[in-house]
């Protein structure tokens, strides 16, 4: 008689959930996907009006080849699926003084664009920073990116901790006292410091290994996705469908509970009561979730990373923009102490705006194109008082109007505040990232993609190795999968709950 298939079902069907998904499918499992939504894709969102839908999410991609390690080079792969869109001058970083920079996928014309705009020595100094954090990147990334997740012994193994101690990861320093030790111009300096936004960490107190994502963007490259971020999502379920088995999704089915038996792993039971059995669960879900509300167990530490308050403007196309703008305040470095500091949204912020027609190619209306504007906010648990949003996103309009990239009566179509946020992800506390990495021990405190507490469960999301954002996620989904995989070959110890 025939082996049976072993059963996989997948709580999630984010970035790490339909990677998962597909690459367990691929290898031969069968695999449910459980959402709790009606839509599929997490926080890579889409919504629609008048016809036209945008994204309400992820608005850039960085790490374009994670897309080939989706069912490895030599399968069908992601990239396959999806267009990238190369967009020259990308970002336009715009200050309080009237300076503008347009930041290049190319990094020389960004050098040239800061020697022009700020002079040889600002240059100097750039390039020298470029370099010191393409070597981060260069010697991190095995360990905290595409390999297993870090552990105290594998570090030691890895030779890490001599790394540590001569410094060559600059972990000892916060993202800001390095950036400052090396950059003279105070526009630079903001620039540089934003970085610190992309997991939600505090450029005060974040270490300075992670100065290694200025490399990631300045250094590979922003890119856009043909059709907006969503395409991401229908790439990936357009492959898991099209399988000899294909992946079956079943939306509108929250899971509430594990079943757990002698430390094993036999399923799970839905929102409706129903009760279903698998050999094998791969949780897309925050982490405090999977512990908290399904395991019943305490949830990692870890400092919940920043929020933010997210809207889609229908902006007139006829005024001038770039794929993305920053427009920063006078004192950046205030919009971190009120976030972090305070508990509340900056008094002044920092205002990100992404043209999706120009990032994207997304068609827009007839005269005007979906603009995603984004403000930096505190998540809900070190949120102190209350927010008057209206007020906000009417401060955001009033900025984006003053630098001429919308029109006085061009409307706010979609909104969302970090309690909105908090409602629809649970155990996120609104976070966009995960944990936020405020120490050096951040890399070694974010939960591994094989969950201890049982037999068969797995870990797949930004709130898991190897981090957030929408390459990670693809990653950890890649990583969990792995791990799935060569438990089904060699079969571990027995857990106990």
């Amino acid at each position: 008689m025939a082996r049976q298939q072993p059963k996989v079902a997948v709580i999630g069907a984010g970035a790490g959930g339909l990677t998962a998904a597909l690459t367990l499918a691929r290898a031969g499992l069968k695999v449910t996907v459980f959402e709790r939504h009606t839509s599929l894709g997490g926080k890579i969102g889409r919504e629609e009006h008048e016809g036209v839908a945008f994204d309400t999410g992820p608005s850039v991609l960085t790490m374009p080849d994670v897309l080939d390690r989706v069912l490895g080079p030599e399968q069908e792969t992601l990239r396959d699926h999806v267009s990238l869109r190369a967009l020259g001058n990308s970002f336009r970083y715009i200050f309080p003084d009237g300076l503008h920079l347009d930041i290049s996928d190319d990094p020389e014309l960004t050098l040239e664009e800061v020697h022009r705009k700020l002079g040889p020595k600002s240059e100097s100094q750039m390039r020298r920073f470029l370099g010191y954090a393409k070597r981060i990147w260069e010697i991190t990334n095995p360990v905290f990116i595409f390999g297993d997740a870090p552990s105290a012994r594998g570090v030691m193994n890895l030779g890490l901790r001599k790394l540590l101690s001569v410094g060559k990861i600059d972990a000892t320093r916060s993202m800001w006292r390095s950036i400052c030790a090396q950059i003279d111009d105070p526009h630079l300096r903001a620039l540089l410091a934003r970085y610190a936004t992309y997991n939600g960490s505090d450029v005060r107190k974040a270490p300075g290994t992670l100065n290694c994502i200025a490399h990631v963007e300045l250094g590979m490259g922003g890119h856009g996705v043909e059709g907006g971020m969503y395409r991401l999502v229908e790439g990936l379920v357009s492959m898991a469908s099209r399988l000899p088995e294909p992946v079956e999704f079943r939306t509108g089915s929250p899971v509430t509970a594990l079943t757990i038996r002698s430390g094993q792993i036999e399923g799970l039971t839905l929102e409706s009561g129903e009760a279903v059995a698998a050999d094998f669960v791969v949780c897309n879900a925050d982490a405090k979730h999977l512990y908290q509300d399904l395991l019943e167990r305490r949830p990692p530490s870890g400092e919940p990373s920043m929020s933010g308050w997210t809207g889609v403007i229908r902006a007139r196309r006829t005024l001038q923009r770039s794929a993305h703008a920053v427009i920063f305040p006078e004192d950046y470095t205030q919009e971190f102490a009120d976030i972090f500091d305070r508990g509340t949204p900056p008094t002044h912020p920092t205002v990100y705006a992404c043209d999706q027609s120009l990032a994207h190619g997304l068609r827009g209306w007839e005269d005007s194109s979906p603009l995603f504007v984004m403000v930096n906010a505190p998540n809900v648990l070190a949120a102190k008082g209350s927010t008057d949003w209206s007020q906000l996103s009417a401060q955001v309009h009033q900025t984006l109007q003053k630098h001429g990239l919308i029109a006085d009566d061009d409307p706010v179509l979609w909104s969302r505040q970090p309690q909105e946020l908090a409602n629809r992800f649970p155990g996120s506390d609104g976070s966009l990232y995960g944990p936020a990495s405020n120490s050096m021990l951040s890399a070694f405190q974010r939960p591994p993609n094989r969950v201890k507490e049982a037999k068969g469960l797995y870990l797949a999301s930004g709130s898991a190795h190897p981090g957030g954002g929408v390459p990670l996620c693809l990653l950890s989904g890649l990583a969990a999968s792995r791990a799935l995989i060569q438990d089904l070959k060699h079969p571990p110890h027995q857990a106990s709950l």
